[in-house]
């Protein structure tokens, strides 16, 4: 488990023994804010930028993030690869243009044409064809502070969060971006927490994951938030709301919590693995979620158990989604899982 366990964090770029540690973050709050939001057209940006490269080899690259434009599946990863399937995932090809080889690790589409995907180096880019050809909207070459997590309510609306609690919103669909930052938690201390994920209820309810047994809730499209206090001490990497507006999230040693009221009380389900989560998805009455070590993990009760089934080769399953058809779309540290 070890050797994919690291290789993982790399990508994710997070040092190992904070997260195994849960810890309160790496870096402070203070890092965040030297590390200024410095847009495209600043010349020193340009020069650390390389295009993704048009390779057969892209298709076994890690893939960490992926969502959905309309009825396109789009997957964004290690080397800047960005992978297209437009038949349900039995298949994909790489985009025609992205326009930097660093690693990508979120992406959020507004509609079927406008999307967005952040990375290492602060990275935000942005799509107007489905996930085909990208450009730059923003980059830090002063520090690599990675973006983890991105969201899009709409073609005007986002936010982007990730490494010592950076947040990054818009109201004009990345054109500008500006440094948000979170309140003192409660109690005092530090606002250094890394923010690995970012999602929405369909009554326009924000989460965010954290460490430390942190969710962060917004009722008003980012601009304040509230710290939910799960009663775990480690890190959750994922989260999703279902349909019924149960909040699941999960995280490290195969722990997933769920709260029936928007965060103010939760409490753990059930698991039979101890397989760290990448990744949740809900299909029709089936919640799946991906993990490490091979694993995944299907509820039929609304996230109060899990049961779990383990790959033979153990390969790490990084990012999961639904297609339209109700499959499941897996993907694996080696690119997209064979089979539905």
């Amino acid at each position: 488990m070890s050797g994919l366990f690291a290789r993982l964090l790399r990508l994710l770029c997070v040092l190992c023994i904070a997260v195994l540690a849960g810890s309160a973050g790496i870096g402070s709050a203070s890092a965040a804010a030297d590390g200024a939001v410095n847009m495209v057209d600043d010349p020193s940006a340009q020069l650390q930028t390389k295009p993704a490269r048009l390779t057969a080899h892209a298709l076994k690259a890690a893939m960490l993030g992926v969502a959905k434009a309309g009825k396109r599946i789009v997957a964004v990863g290690d080397h800047g690869v960005v992978l297209l399937s437009d038949d349900g995932g039995k298949s994909f090809r790489q985009a025609s243009s992205v326009p930097v080889s660093s690693t990508l690790t979120g992406v959020s589409f507004a509609d079927d044409k406008f999307g967005w995907a952040v990375g290492h180096w602060g990275v935000v880019l942005q799509t107007s064809d489905g996930g085909e050809n990208w450009k730059i909207q923003r980059i830090d070459s002063k520090v690599d502070q990675p973006l983890l997590a991105v969201y899009f309510k709409n073609r005007a609306e986002g936010m982007a969060v990730g490494l010592w609690s950076l947040m990054l919103v818009t109201r004009d669909g990345g054109k500008s971006w500006q440094v948000s930052k979170l309140p003192a938690p409660p109690g005092g201390g530090k606002t250094d927490k890394n923010l690995y994920s970012i999602f929405a209820s369909k009554q326009g309810s924000l989460y965010l994951t954290s460490e430390q047994g942190v969710v962060l809730r917004s009722e008003d499209d980012g601009r304040t938030w509230t710290y939910q206090f799960t009663g775990y001490k480690g890190t959750f990497w994922a989260g999703m709301v279902l349909d019924d507006g149960t909040v699941l999230v999960g995280g490290l040693r195969g722990t997933i919590y769920l709260s029936k009221d928007r965060g103010k009380t939760w409490e753990a389900a059930s698991t039979n693995f101890k397989s760290s989560i990448t990744g949740l998805v809900q299909s029709g009455s089936r919640i799946v979620a991906s993990a490490l070590d091979g694993v995944s993990l299907e509820s039929t009760d609304g996230g109060k158990t899990f049961s779990g089934s383990q790959r033979d080769d153990r390969m790490a399953l990084t990012a999961i989604v639904a297609n339209d058809a109700g499959g499941i779309v897996k993907f694996l540290e080696n690119g997209p899982a064979s089979g539905l």
